[in-house]
């Protein structure tokens, strides 16, 4: 769950401390004994159906990002296709269940359990006696060892991107049989569920070279329901096989293709018939959900679809219109329309067969908050930009449009549904503008403080990009898909454009995925590069200033609620905070919760000046470097939070050169107490000491107000009717031997496992 690399800093400060006693309330909550966690917001999507309603054999055609660089996740530059191949073609001791918890897979153990605490813990894994490699060995200890070696981090010749787990291993041997491993940790290890899984052969695991090169392109033995049968980098496909020795329920499907398709590419794919199942943007959802006739949720709330909104959407992911909103009586937006409708008729009944499963997603959308320098170091600045923020309104815009529950996330360590998950926001407390106002004034910022000459906030992060003062009223320029950030044609900002943005179909966010390509940083945060998925285009919303002429209120009028406060200065510079978002295109639903905070952060008198970079470079260069003050991306949620969440939290720890080693902590705000809830959450054994851990550690992160979730993502896939078993899949790991097409005059069940 990162991404790689990071510049250090020179000369950064080091963040602030959170004060004692913020959190002794609400942590009387996180101690209690009620299980919070709940159940998921939304359920997967995925249009169950037994096996024995599927049609044996037929190829699955997937749509991915991008064929991968590497098949080895354990490296710095796997993405999600390396993860995807690897559930299929590889064993895993546990995958998650549909409320994101491990649970044991049959098809490699038979059982798996701590059978010694004193004086070591000890795990013995019992494998499924059917278990072989597709070279027809048993998988064993030596399997487990190799890897184990390879992961430890004791050998600086393995290129591994991540060894937590690993490195808390005394040593791995055979039980009282081939078919028994026998694993003993040096030290506790609360979350041991989450090694071994992938498992790779230690033919990859057993070399340097065999781990850093072999396993790059190709695997040449495997041990899954599906095969690597090919990587074709010049087609930009994979494709997947039936395992002839595979010992579980046979797959279905004789043949997976995941095939590299662009985003905003995929509508057009699938109308031609290319594609079986594609994750895909609002937009395109819209015009599948439309050529099936339907009028529900993806059309917004009790609203119905007209003719016209219809094509529009169609003429926008064609790519024949360069403006959803565009006014149809524009001579230009007419012939882009008619043509539309040509293309529309041509191709509307391929998409017919197709729908869109729709779910959320096992990530959650954050704004983050830049605690190094500048304004937000200060704590009391930080939290008065998230009291000022109605999290249930910015979640509204994004997931109610699409008929999905519209609920602020609780947490950072955890979703609804899985086992750490508890609401702890109430440690920093929710919207309130009187309490962000006394917030900011405690911390010196008063309105109409005098500037001086010449100052005008913060300098905007990075020097690429169109940048827009979020106390104006002309807006921002919006780029064309095909150009670099600040290339923008469009006007963006004025009240009509406003307006229709403020009834946008809300869906994807767009915002990245921290690590859904599985990616993790160098242990100094080296060379960041933005690998995860990105469908982001930014926007901007701005309220007009500048009144009717000749209305004037007597002094000591009290403002209408809701209108922008006076701006706020300190020590001669004005109050001003440098947002950054992507350019990239996509996503209208970006765009409208910018533009709110924007809006939000105004009603309390703190500036917002945006910048809009390149796709390639807001993570490198923008996130990972710390050259921004607030910025929206997102993270994965997993079941390990005392492992996998501890560096995203990690306290900053400064280097002798002035560098700051921050691990995956972009918002540069940690301290002690975090660090030592996740020490002991990590090593105690105990379940619910564990949770009640996390839960603590959680609260006070929400305190520290470093980063402010949100949502949960949107999770849109197209997906052809007649395939079952796939789509939305929530957190679930998917089950690819049970995937395939339901046969004729067959319907969906509530079984899928059902033989």
């Amino acid at each position: 769950m990162s991404h790689d690399g990071l510049g250090p800093r020179a000369v950064m400060r080091s963040v602030a401390f959170l004060t004692a006693g913020a959190l002794a309330v609400p942590l009387l909550s996180a101690c209690s004994a009620e299980d919070e966690a709940g159940k998921p917001l939304a359920a997967q999507d995925i249009a169950p159906a037994a096996r024995a309603r599927i049609t044996d054999g037929g190829t699955l055609r997937w749509a991915v990002d991008a064929v991968p660089e590497t098949l080895n996740t354990f490296q710095a530059d796997a993405d999600a296709t390396t993860t995807r191949v690897a559930q299929a073609v590889l064993p895993s001791m546990y995958r998650l269940d549909a409320n994101g918890r491990p649970r044991l897979n049959p098809d490699f153990l038979e059982s798996a359990k701590v059978v010694d605490t004193e004086p070591r813990q000890v795990v013995l894994y019992r494998l499924n006696q059917q278990a072989v490699w597709s070279d027809g060995r048993e998988i064993g200890a030596a399997d487990f060892a190799a890897q184990w070696r390879a992961l430890s981090g004791k050998d600086s010749a393995y290129w591994t991107a991540r060894n937590a787990g690993y490195d808390r291993i005394e040593k791995i041997e055979r039980g009282a049989n081939d078919l028994e491993v026998r694993v003993t940790f040096a030290r506790p290890y609360a979350d041991w569920q989450s090694l071994f899984s992938p498992l790779y052969p230690k033919d990859v695991m057993g070399t340097p070279d065999a781990f850093n090169d072999g396993a790059r392109r190709k695997l040449k033995v495997t041990a899954g329901p599906f095969t690597l049968k090919q990587v074709d980098r010049e087609e930009d496909r994979i494709r997947l096989t039936r395992n002839p020795r595979w010992w579980g329920r046979p797959a279905k499907l004789t043949e997976i293709v995941l095939t590299a398709v662009p985003r905003d590419e995929r509508a057009g794919r699938l109308a031609e018939g290319e594609l079986d199942v594609a994750e895909i943007d609002p937009a395109a959802a819209k015009a599948v959900d439309s050529a099936a006739g339907a009028a529900g949720p993806l059309s917004g709330p009790g609203a119905g679809r007209t003719a016209a909104k219809a094509l529009r959407s169609w003429a926008v992911v064609d790519g024949s219109a360069p403006d959803a909103d565009q006014d149809d009586r524009d001579a230009h937006a007419r012939e882009n329309l008619r043509r539309a409708i040509a293309g529309w008729k041509r191709q509307k009944g391929e998409l017919r067969g197709y729908e869109v499963r729709k779910s959320l997603e096992p990530a959650y959308t954050q704004l983050a908050l830049n605690g190094a320098d500048g304004p937000l170091a200060d704590e009391r600045v930080r939290r008065a930009v998230a009291r000022a923020l109605d999290r249930k309104e910015l979640a509204k815009v994004v997931l109610e449009p699409l008929g999905l529950p519209a609920v602020p996330v609780g947490s950072h360590l955890a979703l609804s549904g899985q086992e750490a998950y508890a609401d702890n926001s109430g440690a920093l407390g929710g919207q309130d503008t009187e309490e962000a106002q006394a917030l900011l004034a405690d911390a010196g910022w008063v309105p109409g403080g005098p500037v001086k000459k010449g100052e005008k906030g913060e300098k905007a992060a990075g020097s690429e990009g169109e940048k827009s003062d979020g106390g104006k009223s002309d807006g921002e320029k919006e780029p064309d898909a095909g150009k670099k950030a600040g290339d923008g044609e469009k006007k963006a900002g004025d009240g009509e454009k406003a307006d229709r943005d403020d009834k946008s179909d809300g869906g994807d966010d767009g915002t990245y995925i921290v690590g859904q390509d599985g990616k993790a940083p160098a242990d100094h945060g080296r060379d960041h590069e933005a690998h995860g998925r990105q469908l982001a285009q930014d926007g901007k919303q701005y309220l007009n200033r500048q009144g009717a002429p000749g209305a004037y209120a007597p002094r000591g009028t009290a403002a209408p609620a809701g209108a922008p406060r006076e701006a706020l200065a300190k020590d001669g510079k004005a109050l001003t905070l440098r947002f950054v978002l992507p350019a990239g295109p996509g996503s209208e639903s970006l765009r409208l919760v910018a533009g709110r905070i924007t809006r939000m952060l105004d009603k309390v008198g703190i500036r917002t000046e945006t910048t809009k970079v390149s796709d390639e470079s807001y993570f490198k260069d923008h996130i990972a470097s710390g050259e921004y003050d607030l910025a929206l991306y997102s993270w994965p949620a997993s079941a390990f939070p005392a492992t996998d969440a501890r560096p995203i939290y990690a306290k900053p720890v400064p280097g002798a050169d002035g560098s700051l080693s921050v691990e995956q902590n972009y918002t540069r705000v940690g301290t002690d107490q975090v660090d030592q809830l996740f020490d002991q959450a990590v090593s105690t054994l105990d379940k619910e000491e564990g949770r009640s851990l996390i839960r603590k550690a959680d609260a006070r992160i929400w305190a520290a107000a470093g980063s402010i979730p949100l949502y949960q993502r949107p999770q849109l896939t197209a997906v052809r009717k007649n395939v079952v078993n796939a789509g939305a899949f929530g957190f679930q790991t998917p089950v690819y031997e049970d995937m395939g097409f339901l046969e004729k005059g067959a319907k969906v069940s509530a079984s899928p496992s059902e033989k």
